[in-house]
């Protein structure tokens, strides 16, 4: 009797165990089912915004020019400082070497919010910050460090703030685009949240490719650059952060230590922005995106 006792408390136990295992799964699947949904939801409204923004138009007559400038003194000290002779191989693809820098960022240097902000903000001395310091940085830092690896290593490139449509947004996120002769196009890469977008044939896309992609509502894969992330909520991030873009005028090393030069930004027609008020407005999307023309070596 006692035994069948035993037996029938071990089968409920059991039962109980098993409910419990069914409850938790069936919460967890339905807790991924919701935030996916609202995520599709989030994205389409994201997606019909920028739908509804005004045109680019082509502007001739506005006033102003990318240019790229080269330091080869600060090059080479970026070089020897980083030892990026063992980065990256000069027989590689500008896209391979690009890739393979984003990498060692991305691998040493996670994303926070952090508390300090640094004091001087170029690669040797975000890098020193990030061992003396803190150890993680926001989108800006990653992209202004990147930016002047890539620059040392021959790279033209350039760091490009990505914006919502809402001025209550305070959140906005700053990737580089670098210049593919091979392709002759402008590909997004993005250390601090670890991923590039390509097309369905493995095409590696640019912010205004990104953006009418979106807006076409045509597919995009979400390539890691370590490990693996929701690709859904990364590409609805960016339907709120396509709406529009400022970017340095001239590019160049140290570029938010002195902040010299001025800032240029592509809107929407009719659309006037928000923050940096004294940049450059245009509307002209293929001047903005060009390929780069002017190589400027000190």
């Amino acid at each position: 009797m006692k035994k069948t006792v035993k037996i029938a408390g071990i089968v409920l136990f059991s039962l109980i165990g098993l409910l419990v295992i069914l409850f938790l799964l069936a919460r967890f699947a339905f807790r991924e089912k919701a935030v996916d949904y609202l995520t599709g939801l989030q994205k389409q409204q994201r997606t019909e915004l920028l739908r509804k923004a005004g045109p680019y138009a082509a502007e001739p007559d506005a006033d102003y020019r990318f240019t790229y400038i080269q330091d080869t003194v600060r090059a080479r000290e970026i070089r020897d400082y980083f030892r990026l002779d063992t980065l990256v191989d000069p027989a590689a693809t500008t896209w391979d070497n690009t890739l393979a820098l984003a990498t060692f960022v991305a691998e040493n240097i996670p994303h926070a919010n952090q508390e300090i902000y640094p004091e001087v903000c170029n690669a040797t001395r975000l890098w020193e910050y990030t061992r003396t310091v803190e150890p993680a940085f926001n989108c800006r830092l990653h992209s202004i460090l990147l930016h002047e690896l890539l620059l040392a290593s021959g790279i033209t490139n350039r760091f490009v703030t990505c914006l919502p449509a809402d001025s209550l947004d305070s959140d906005c996120h700053v990737v580089n685009i670098a210049w593919l002769p091979e392709r002759q196009k402008w590909a997004m890469i993005d250390s601090d949240m670890q991923s590039y977008v390509t097309s369905p044939e493995g095409e590696v896309l640019s912010l205004e490719e990104m953006r009418q992609r979106t807006i076409d509502e045509k597919p995009m894969v979400v390539h890691r650059l370590l490990g693996t992330r929701n690709a859904e909520n990364y590409l609805s991030y960016w339907a709120k952060n396509l709406y529009w873009f400022v970017c340095w005028e001239e590019t160049g090393y140290d570029k938010e230590v002195e902040y010299e030069g001025r800032a240029i930004k592509l809107l929407p027609a009719g659309f006037d922005g928000f923050k940096s008020a004294d940049a450059v407005r245009t509307s002209d999307a293929a001047r903005f995106w060009a390929a780069p023309d002017t190589d400027t070596t000190l």
